[in-house]
């Protein structure tokens, strides 16, 4: 056991408090170990929704009309590359965290992964079927795309808080679910807005908030 910072003489038995703090603040970095820095889950996702659905709503505008010469073609690249870096960047960090973690913890990590790309390869499939150019307007497609995807976002944000038992993470897949429904609604320009301003600038501020909360444990 590390010896307590606060106390001069590491011979001295430390009394009941110190030994409660002393274990608190152990278990509070054995989790940061474990499950790593909210931070680095949660703003490259935060920056890239930011980024590429406000790009796509920049393209779209509320009205129909573009509020900037971006097309189609580069906001998606935007979007698409975003999240790339977010994807190849989870990733990583979710390796490193993972060479800590064994058993059925990793097993559940490793299903719940999984989930994820049998998810979103049925949403590729689904989409392509249905978004049809001699179906639906361009908007209409884009919209189709984003809404099914953030269904699906939503969901195993829900999911995987069962798996996990981490409420955060099911307040995270409410809200995404609320903000997509009001955006499928509203129409696909207010949908990119809320997902870039909301949906980013939340995990943004998810992070921040689970990252103090740590270190407050």
């Amino acid at each position: 056991m590390d010896g307590d910072p606060d106390r001069p003489d590491e011979d001295l038995p430390l009394t009941p408090e110190e030994t409660l703090r002393l274990i608190e603040r152990q278990s509070a970095e054995a989790t940061r170990r474990l499950t790593g820095d909210p931070l680095l889950y949660y703003w490259p996702w935060g920056l890239a929704w930011f980024a590429g659905f406000g790009a796509l709503f920049l393209h779209y505008g509320l009205s129909g009309e573009p509020y900037a010469p971006i097309s189609m073609a580069v906001a998606l690249a935007v979007l698409f590359g975003a999240m790339a870096v977010a994807m190849t960047f989870t990733i990583w960090v979710s390796v490193r965290s993972g060479t800590h973690i064994r058993g059925g913890s990793q097993e559940r990590g490793m299903m719940y992964g999984l989930c994820w790309s049998v998810g979103f390869i049925g949403v590729g499939l689904i989409c392509s079927r249905f978004g049809r150019p001699d179906w639906l307007q361009p908007q209409e497609i884009g919209l189709l795309w984003a809404s099914v995807s953030l269904l699906l976002v939503g969901v195993l944000f829900m999911a995987g808080a069962a798996v996990f038992r981490e409420w955060p993470m099911f307040f995270i897949g409410v809200a995404v679910s609320v903000l997509n429904l009001i955006g499928t609604a509203a129409g696909a320009g207010w949908h990119a807005l809320l997902v870039s301003v909301l949906g980013g600038g939340g995990f943004l501020a998810t992070g921040v908030v689970l990252r103090r909360r740590g270190e407050r444990g």
